[in-house]
């Protein structure tokens, strides 16, 4: 390991901006399946998306951070949503992106 990188450093860049899109998409999914919106007053005046990769490590990290706290904090803050599960749903089959 380089001296110069300290521990919990070493997650690459595009492994913070597949991050990131995926907390979006978790947002996105929670929101269509509760029909409840997600307020991320904090994510927002960031000025960051996951499309924004010129942006360094260090906002990208701020942004996943304060998204998941959002969202957590708005979760914890509902009752549990229901979700019905067909049994054609549940193949076992996991599906991988591409």
């Amino acid at each position: 390991m380089n001296s110069r990188v300290k521990d919990g450093d070493s997650v690459q860049k595009e492994e913070l901006l597949h991050l990131h899109m995926l907390l979006i998409h978790v947002k996105k999914y929670y929101e269509n399946l509760t029909s409840d919106e997600i307020f991320t007053d904090r994510y927002n005046a960031l000025t960051i998306s996951p499309v924004h990769i010129h942006k360094n490590k260090i906002l990208h990290k701020k942004a996943i951070l304060t998204l998941g706290d959002e969202i957590v904090s708005h979760i914890r803050g509902r009752r549990p949503a229901v979700v019905e599960m067909s049994p054609e749903a549940a193949t076992g089959r996991v599906a991988a992106e591409q």
